[in-house]
């Protein structure tokens, strides 16, 4: 019997353009422009300059555009570097099931190989379709989850990327098994990396196994090799991790229908779990007329998971940006104190801001049993406020915006894009790169779009 790797490899080398649906196209359109503007607002933050220094001391040269500072480098370095960017404001896509991914992590893969091979935009565009879909397929195969188990959810990256890397590479079926045989024997990430005090770490992690999957591929195709069942074989993911696995979503009907259109938009800068619950804060506050100061309590219902990674005691006093935009009492406080929560929010100034910190602990967080049950089919949250003077208003939503159910429309996502690359890229070249990215099937390289990537200004 063929492994599990070798199946999807088969489908991933099968695959073409044509196959491509035009719901699966235009999604695939739309996620790479909400991407590039969470790479060119991560280009802003502190993570990645970090990241970005170090590379040009590490030095060498290159083919592949550095999203936003338009540095040179290879394959995979960019693929690394630009995923931090988009990873850095916790602000791109989710997913979630069995477990959570952030499909386009692996954008800079694509991206960066394309860019090196001088490929089409339809090339990019079976890259970008067919990672959301493994990555996304993904996500099921675990009951409970991998981070139920203590897993983070960067390990299942670690399956997809080489597949991405191997599609656009060129590779066979045999060296495209191989690639994912190299890149997931090796890189399984521990759940502390979004455990209690959170640090740079959290939006590295997955970026660096989009760096392994992309040099993974590299190697497979000058022959190298890697464990053939590190999934259900002797000691792969299996049975290592435990029993409770449902494959079929990663080796039945692939390619009957592109999982792209299934994936939702961040409408905040957040933790997946606490959009719906900061959406229904804003909400009462906006419906009532509520300031900070009318508000003595705000009773937060969601799922399990929500109240112990979200609101534990190292959540009510955030040191950092990392622990601040998972932290439920945080973003809650910053909902009731500002009216919002967008980047804005999560500045080293407003971190310690005294009026809004005193917000938190007005924030109480519990499971609710129901919610449990409906999740993840719907991602329920039920909010509750209490006024001083013992008024109580209670608003409860199923789903965050930016899910497919309720989607961002073509101006909310445009708002997005300006308010991340506005401070630095000019009304021109945010229209030349929004033109390239919903034309990008009649791209005859994606050199072109990457270079519409450099910051302007």
């Amino acid at each position: 019997m063929p492994t599990i790797t070798n199946r999807i490899a088969q489908w991933a080398c099968d695959l073409k353009y044509e196959d491509l649906t035009d719901d699966a196209i235009a999604a695939a359109k739309r996620f790479l422009y909400d991407t590039l503007a969470c790479a060119l607002g991560g280009f802003q933050v502190h993570d990645a300059k970090i990241f970005l220094e170090h590379l040009r001391e590490m030095g060498g040269d290159g083919t592949c555009t550095v999203i936003g500072a338009g540095d040179k480098t290879n394959a995979v370095a960019a693929s690394m570097l630009n995923a931090l960017m988009v990873r850095a404001m916790d602000y791109n896509d989710i997913y979630w099931k069995q477990d959570p991914a952030h499909p386009s992590d692996l954008a800079s893969a694509p991206l960066a190989i394309a860019e090196w091979k001088h490929m089409t935009g339809k090339d990019l565009l079976v890259g970008l379709v067919l990672g959301w879909d493994i990555t996304m397929r993904l996500c099921h195969i675990a009951v409970p989850g991998i981070r139920e188990r203590g897993w983070h959810h960067a390990t299942l990256m670690a399956f997809a990327t080489p597949v991405v890397a191997g599609k656009m590479l060129g590779l066979n079926v045999e060296q495209m098994q191989h690639a994912i045989g190299i890149s997931s024997c090796h890189r399984f990430t521990l759940g502390c990396a979004v455990a209690g005090k959170l640090t740079m770490m959290k939006n590295t992690v997955s970026p660096m196994a989009t760096r392994d999957g992309v040099e993974a591929a590299l190697l497979a195709a000058r022959g190298y090799t890697g464990p053939e069942g590190v999934i259900e074989g002797k000691e792969g993911m299996e049975h290592c991790l435990g029993e409770g696995w449902d494959y079929s979503w990663i080796t039945d009907n692939l390619g009957d229908r592109f999982m792209i259109t299934d994936c939702g938009m961040k409408s905040y800068p957040i933790e997946a779990l606490m959009h719906s619950p900061v959406s229904a804060t804003l909400h009462l506050t906006r419906e009532h007329g509520l300031e900070a100061e009318d508000i003595q309590e705000v009773l937060i219902e969601s799922i399990a998971r929500a109240a112990d990674i979200l609101s534990d005691p190292s959540k009510y006093d955030p040191q950092g940006k990392e622990s601040a935009d998972h932290s439920l009492p945080y973003c809650i406080a910053a909902a009731v104190a500002e009216g919002r929560v967008t980047p804005l929010e999560f500045t080293e100034e407003k971190l310690w801001d005294e009026r809004l910190r005193s917000q938190m602990k007005k924030v109480k967080v519990v499971a609710n049993d129901d919610f449990e049950k409906a999740f993840p089919a719907k991602q329920c949250a039920r909010v509750t406020i209490t006024t001083t003077d013992g008024r109580r208003f209670s608003h409860q939503l199923d789903v965050p915006k930016g899910d497919p159910r309720d989607p961002m429309s073509p101006e909310e996502l445009q708002v997005k894009f300006d308010a991340l690359a506005g401070p630095v890229m000019s009304d021109k070249g945010r229209g030349a790169l929004k033109d390239c990215i919903f034309a990008l099937e009649k791209l005859d390289d994606v050199g072109k779009l990457m270079a519409l990537t450099i910051a302007d200004k």
